[in-house]
């Protein structure tokens, strides 16, 4: 193959097959060969034995000792996922959930001493910092979202309140 710049596309393509066919006269074949599908056939029809009875009784009983370890280790891993559900179960029975009442997050948000737009923004921040259902667990999402919801109207309420408030 040449280095000629003028050469169109299709003549370095066929260089590069004659190439490819020198390569392969050139490569040495295979010398025993192997036919895979009379193999297969041989180790079918029982006349090949790959192990001794023995070797074949060890397999046996140590796929039996395999699947009853197996069960033992699904029951216990069971077991454990009952615990955990139960456990989970009296942390949430004995956990006090934040109240969704209306009155309670307003004192809790203390919206009397907020003035201006900024106090309110960070009165939302803040609050949404400990409440939003991002951060608070899984269990809890819901109320925190019911939450989040009350604060964000009860902010916005006193926010239009103090903006129509005659200024001192």
């Amino acid at each position: 193959m040449g280095t000629n710049t003028d050469r169109d596309f299709a003549s370095l393509l066929d260089d590069l097959f004659v190439a490819h066919a020198r390569s392969e006269e050139i490569s040495p074949k295979p010398s025993i060969p192997f036919d895979y599908l009379s193999v297969a056939d041989e180790l079918y029809s029982g006349r090949i034995k790959v192990t001794s009875d023995a070797g074949a009784a060890e397999y046996r009983e140590a796929s039996e000792n395999f699947e009853a370890g197996f069960a033992a280790l699904l029951a216990s891993l069971d077991a454990l996922a009952a615990e955990r559900a139960e456990a989970a179960e009296r942390v949430e029975a004995e956990e006090e959930l934040p109240s969704v009442d209306p009155e309670a997050i307003a004192r809790e948000l203390d919206l009397a001493t907020a003035k201006a737009s900024a106090d309110f923004s960070r009165l939302r921040r803040i609050f949404a910092f400990h409440n939003h259902p991002d951060r608070v667990a899984p269990h809890l999402r819901q109320r925190a979202m019911v939450r989040m919801q009350v604060a964000n109207m009860l902010i916005d309420d006193a926010k239009r309140r103090a903006a129509k408030a005659p200024k001192r």
